[in-house]
């Protein structure tokens, strides 16, 4: 929004080569996302010397970590910025920033979710994890700032508030010296336009627990539990330093079926870190197998430098051998999905609208986030309007996706 108000016409295209300036955000936690960031800096360089485009910035995690090396590997680059630098790039496009709408920004998504980032950084110590090198501490917004910017998106339309951070548990601990979470929450829910308010990346150690009396007495709040556990290997857990463990985090998923009958628990796991050998391996596909997870994501460990991992243990693991585990947790996953949705046939659920593609119009449960959960179609000789809330009745289900039709 700065950069708009500031004369210029902004877009936000990957494909796009036609921009007299480009800036591109990059990602630097694990391999993959390093290669992706790097690969598109490379072919916006190529434009760049073809005279497609005159000046090319490169900002964010990637550059934060890798400031030097980029400078000296990747020289086309006009100039590079950390992830905390947005003075410094308004100064390089001449613009001065405007205080008064700090909080402004344009919605890059469809426009009726979006996400609000709580805080930056984390102050978890996990053994395989970059975020601390490349963000540092955690640093909470107040909730006064908070609350301001999603009474803004509530007036740019948005009806599904996301909220994100490294580790949303945590929030307020650095500011109140207390977990603020649920009076984060308790403010959000005030601004009525908000039909779904959606809680990501939920810590197991010292969850608020008191969130759990808000989602059952506020159907507002999404029944979707976002909480990764990375592995339920007693053993793995401690090298990881998760400070969660076994017991403990078995107790607490079962806790959460207990005291929200119905919700959606959603988690991700690593396979392949150092130290997992078969044995463990087999616990984590024991558990997910009994356990049966709503939505389930899996990575492949990624041996990240400067992290405690990287210092103390070796990559032994073949790549070829993470990938293997990958694919068969999530075989096991699979299977638990397809029977899951099968169960939800006949049912009717609230499905939020999110876009028209060629045969079907795509939407979510509240169970769902988007783009990496589950998606409910519905055909398009139905008239719906993404955006907009329907009663869909599911008529049937293949592994990770429903099918339906509006209920009259």
């Amino acid at each position: 929004m700065q950069i708009r108000e500031g004369g210029y016409s902004v877009v936000y295209d990957p494909s796009d080569f036609s921009a007299d300036t480009v800036i591109i955000n990059t990602c630097g936690f694990i391999n993959d996302a390093k290669e992706q960031s790097i690969d598109t800096i490379l072919r916006f360089v190529k434009a760049s010397q073809a005279g497609e485009i005159n000046n090319l910035y490169v900002m964010g995690c990637l550059s934060e970590r890798y400031m030097d090396a980029l400078k000296t590997e990747i020289p086309e680059v006009k100039k590079y910025f950390g992830v905390n630098n947005m003075n410094l790039i308004l100064q390089e496009l001449g613009i001065g920033l405007k205080k008064e709408q700090i909080y402004e920004r344009i919605l890059t998504g469809p426009g009726h979710y979006a996400y609000l980032k709580v805080s930056e950084g984390c102050d978890r110590k996990c053994s395989f994890c970059s975020i601390p090198l490349i963000r540092g501490k955690c640093i909470s917004r107040p909730i006064e700032e908070l609350t301001r910017e999603a009474a803004y998106l509530a007036g740019q339309g948005v009806k599904e508030l996301i909220l994100i951070a490294q580790d949303l548990s945590y929030y307020g601990l650095d500011l109140y010296k207390t977990q603020k979470l649920p009076e984060l929450i308790t403010e959000l829910l005030k601004i009525e336009s908000f039909e779904w308010i959606r809680l990501h990346y939920l810590y197991p150690a010292n969850f608020p627990e008191e969130v759990f009396s808000l989602m059952q007495n506020n159907p507002r709040i999404c029944r979707y539990i976002d909480i990764p556990i990375q592995h339920i290997s007693g053993k793995m857990l401690e090298i990881m330093k998760r400070s969660h463990y076994e017991n403990g985090t078995r107790r607490f998923l079962n806790k959460i079926r207990k005291e929200l009958p119905g919700a959606a628990i959603r988690t991700t796991l690593i396979a392949g870190h150092p130290g997992e050998t078969e044995k463990e391996f087999n616990e984590l596909k024991e558990f997910i197998s009994e356990f049966r997870f709503d939505r389930l994501g899996v990575f492949a460990y990624s041996h990240e430098e400067g992290t405690y991992s990287y210092d103390n243990y070796n990559d032994d693991i073949s790549q070829n051998v993470k990938e293997s585990r990958v694919a068969e947790l999530m075989s096991i996953q699979q299977s638990v999905s397809e029977e899951l949705n099968r169960e939800k046939t006949g049912k009717v659920f609230k499905v939020l609208i999110d876009r028209r593609d060629a045969e079907y119009f795509v939407g979510r449960t509240e169970f769902d986030s988007p783009e990496v959960d589950n998606e409910v179609l519905i055909s398009t000789e139905y008239n719906l309007i993404p955006g907009n809330f329907y009663n869909i009745k599911i008529i049937g289900s293949s592994d990770f996706d429903l099918f339906g039709i509006p209920e009259d």
